[in-house]
């Protein structure tokens, strides 16, 4: 009788067993219809998670690192116009060949111009640092001029998904300066349709690497 038992057991454990596996699939395939009809509310709020942004006070200086020529140098031009500082930093980046040969004008040279046009007077422009080539770089030549010149704050202008990384190597580098990180939406995507845009979707991605390379670099 008893092995009777163990043997009508033994033979309903496989239709068990498949009860609970397309149980799991059931659950699986709801949450799955579940995110992929959700996705653009997820995908917004994981953007909105990973960007940061702080409020812009009156500062010593707005700093334009390398990149952004599309949105840095004309956030800084609407700071200084604003009266949030009365000086505009631009890092000095590596000259390109195309540059050097004068066919075009070098980044910074690029920035200057953008800023003039929009009513920046060319005596409030400083360049800072010498072929800075990364943000790590960039970081160390902004400290050495606020140490020289006893600045205490600075606006820092960058994309949404860059903001991140900038905001921790630069408040690594200057721990006795309030650094203002102001974000901005690149011309072609935002953080509310950043999926829909090739670019927007490299961008984050990037960053994302980037970030993590950072912290664990530096």
């Amino acid at each position: 009788m008893i092995a009777e038992t163990r043997h009508t057991v033994s033979r309903h454990r496989p239709w068990a067993c498949k009860g609970v596996f397309l149980l799991f699939l059931l659950i699986a395939i709801i949450s799955i219809y579940s995110i992929w009809f959700n996705r653009e509310a997820l995908l917004r709020q994981l953007a909105e998670q990973w960007i940061v942004s702080d409020n812009i006070s009156p500062a010593d200086a707005v700093v334009i690192l390398g990149g952004g020529l599309d949105t840095r140098p004309f956030a800084a031009a609407e700071d200084y116009r604003q009266g949030l500082a009365h000086k505009i930093l631009v890092a000095n980046v590596p000259v390109s060949k195309v540059a050097i040969l004068g066919v075009s004008p070098s980044y910074t040279d690029i920035n200057r111009r953008v800023m003039i046009k929009l009513g920046v007077p060319e005596t409030d422009i400083e360049t800072f640092g010498t072929e800075l080539s990364s943000t790590d770089e960039e970081a160390g030549a902004l400290r050495e001029w606020a140490i020289r010149t006893h600045a205490r704050s600075v606006i820092v202008p960058t994309e949404i998904f860059s903001a991140r990384r900038v905001r921790w190597i630069l408040t690594r580098a200057l721990p006795h300066i309030a650094v203002h990180i102001q974000t901005l939406n690149p011309p072609n995507y935002n953080q509310s349709n950043w999926w829909k845009s090739h670019e927007g979707f490299i961008s984050f991605q990037n960053e994302v690497i980037k970030y993590i390379y950072y912290r664990f670099t530096y």
